[in-house]
């Protein structure tokens, strides 16, 4: 399932293997988040000329909309949106925290409403892992709870604590299908009574089960909350309620406090992480697996990214530049077009304009986590990180939208 290949001499960096149902995935990698089915302004066929081997599907968001009936009319998340390769669904208990109106969390689950038109729904760890079967990823993650930035220390400690009751659930709710795989869960956001669902049962025995690892900024409860995760023995295992709101520091104490308490020989996914420098810290301190919006996002608000960091092609001095984004890039947007043309599309806002740029920041990520891996299989990842974090200039722009 997961083979290490190599570790880095001077850092905790780690160059591995992920053997899913749908493919390998190589590790350090960058995981495109596609939101709603769909990685903004790219198609799955140009995220394969890309050389992305993974993409994000967002639970929450799916569920909402187009909802589970039309997920399983086209048998699955793959076939409906026409990507063969691996995909990661999250349980959809970061988008709650964030995106509900309202909400309230008990023992059972979450009670909300939904973002899109304030309907009531409900999801506990059951029907996160009923929905996540349903979309038929090769990943699934436990529903969790993620604390918010600041918060108290006893509200964090029971969190984590729920947090590890839910993921026992979501591991008994796998378990019990695996020898009986016929689902009766009713979901409260359809008013019809909903037939019983029966999956294949080598779908559920072939996806992949992470636990997360929560605790907020409080190194004591991550390294509990960590130890009680790895106890249940997941596939693998992911740091949660990270990068929202805190100070750089405090994210990479969280991972510092978690991970060694994590299997060597398990994948480790740093949720919802970051600038490049970021990534590359993180990897340093031993994690496997990243995804972020920053790609995607700043490339709508015109933004690129370099290796000496972040450009803004709305600016004026880039209207009669004749150079590719990044010299030596090889990405379909530098090898074709000037930064003068793509700044014109993005101030005539040409659609155009910002697909360029998605496309160029996506291999940005894709093509450094790439490096990530070269480096660690030469044992020069260190100093490679050390050179790359120097020259990389963070504006704090940048970092507001992670």
């Amino acid at each position: 399932m997961f083979d290490l290949l190599a570790t880095d001499p001077r850092s905790k960096a780690r160059r591995g293997r992920l053997t899913t149902p749908h493919g390998i995935i190589e590790t350090p990698a960058f995981i495109p988040v596609g939101t709603q089915g769909s990685v903004k302004a790219t198609s799955p066929r140009e995220l394969r000329e890309l050389n992305a081997e993974i993409i994000l599907g967002n639970t929450y968001h799916l569920f909402v909309r187009p909802g589970l009936e039309v997920i399983r009319h086209f048998r699955g998340l793959h076939k409906f949106m026409n990507w063969n390769g691996p995909i990661l669904t999250d349980s959809g208990g970061y988008q709650i925290f964030s995106l509900a109106k309202l909400r309230k969390i008990t023992e059972e689950g979450v009670h909300f409403q939904n973002h899109v038109n304030g309907t009531p729904a409900f999801i506990s760890p059951e029907i996160a892992m009923e929905i996540q079967m349903t979309l038929g990823s090769d990943i699934a993650m436990v529903l969790d709870e993620c604390a918010p930035y600041p918060c108290e220390y006893d509200y964090a400690a029971r969190s984590a604590e729920m947090t590890a009751r839910w993921a026992t659930r979501c591991k008994r709710w796998r378990e019990e299908n695996i020898q009986h795989p016929t689902s009766n869960i009713q979901h409260p956001t359809i008013e019809s009574e909903q037939p019983a669902i029966r999956h294949p049962q080598s779908d559920i025995e072939c996806q992949l089960l992470f636990g997360i690892v929560q605790g907020a900024t409080f190194q004591d409860l991550r390294r509990l909350n960590a130890q009680a995760i790895v106890d249940l023995d997941f596939d693998g295992y992911a740091i949660g309620g990270v990068s929202v709101g805190e100070p750089e520091q405090e994210m990479m104490r969280a991972v510092e406090s978690a991970e060694p308490c994590l299997p060597k020989q398990k994948p480790r996914y740093a949720m919802g992480l970051g600038t490049p420098p970021q990534l590359l810290e993180m990897i340093a301190r031993g994690m496997d697996m990243f995804d972020c919006v920053l790609p995607t996002r700043l490339a709508r608000n015109g933004t690129a990214f370099t290796a000496s960091g972040t450009i803004n092609l709305k600016n004026a001095e880039f209207a009669l530049d004749k150079s590719p984004i990044e010299d030596n890039c090889a990405c379909p947007t530098c090898r074709e077009f000037a930064r003068g043309y793509v700044r014109h599309l993005i101030k005539a806002e040409e659609i155009l304009g910002l697909r360029l740029i998605t496309l160029h920041n996506l291999h940005f990520y894709l093509d450094l986590m790439r490096q990530a891996r070269a480096e660690i299989e030469k044992g020069t990842f260190n100093e490679f990180r050390k050179r790359f974090v120097s020259n990389y200039k963070t504006r704090d722009a940048d970092v507001a939208m992670v």
